[in-house]
């Protein structure tokens, strides 16, 4: 059966609707928010959500994956950057501000969320190892401390999380003073010894969801 041109494009602005409203929705309410509210937002059915995308890993990936792409690029931007300290710096705040805007992308950056798309993960993946050489040219050169580690770095972003979501109606710019401290601390000139850095392994069981929450990413 050939289905008609207009059909067809129905199906389309169905999905670009659908899409749309994802982001908007994922954005304001983060990666567990109800299906049910992406389609009421999109003027459609819920069936008609299910139908353009079988599950909650398929929208995610359609909705994240031109976001992660570019959290991807700000990662090689740094890494060639003629100032590593000053490119780290703008790596840093690039983030956080990403976190401050869209509590979606928050969650994909600062958690690991069993069950979403393996492109997504290895995208995630990718971006933590290019970090992870944005970090070591920042030492290397002097700008950064010597003890900062990608487990810091981790702990950075989530303490974002924790000041964008509790200012982001009231003081929706406080993140960006906050961070003004945090990246003074960093300087390798105003280094004071520290604790020990958490452990990767302790550091990724923190960042795995709740029971309860987005970790259950089927519908």
């Amino acid at each position: 059966m050939v289905t008609s041109p207009r059909i067809r494009a129905d199906a389309e602005r169905n999905r670009v609707a659908l899409l749309e409203a994802a982001r908007e929705v994922f954005s304001e309410h983060g990666l567990d928010a109800p299906l049910d509210d992406i389609a009421k937002r999109a003027g459609v059915g819920s069936a008609t959500l299910y139908r353009r995308f079988p599950n909650r890993q398929e929208l995610i990936w359609e909705v994240f994956a031109d976001r992660m792409a570019e959290y991807l690029r700000a990662a090689d931007e740094a890494l060639t950057g003629t100032d590593p300290w000053t490119a780290f710096v703008g790596y840093v705040t690039y983030l956080c501000e990403l976190q401050a805007n869209d509590r979606g992308i928050s969650e994909l950056l600062t958690t690991t969320i069993v069950g979403v798309d393996d492109r997504l993960t290895r995208l995630r993946e990718l971006g933590q190892q290019r970090t992870g050489e944005v970090i070591t040219r920042a030492r290397d050169h002097g700008g950064l401390r010597p003890d900062f580690t990608l487990q810091d770095f981790a702990l950075l972003l989530m303490a974002n999380v924790g000041v964008t979501s509790r200012t982001h109606e009231h003081a929706p710019q406080a993140w960006r003073r906050q961070l003004s401290f945090a990246i003074d601390g960093l300087r390798a000139t105003a280094a004071t010894p520290a604790p020990p850095a958490p452990t990767r392994a302790a550091m990724l069981a923190a960042m795995r969801l709740r029971p309860g929450s987005s970790s259950e990413v089927e519908p």
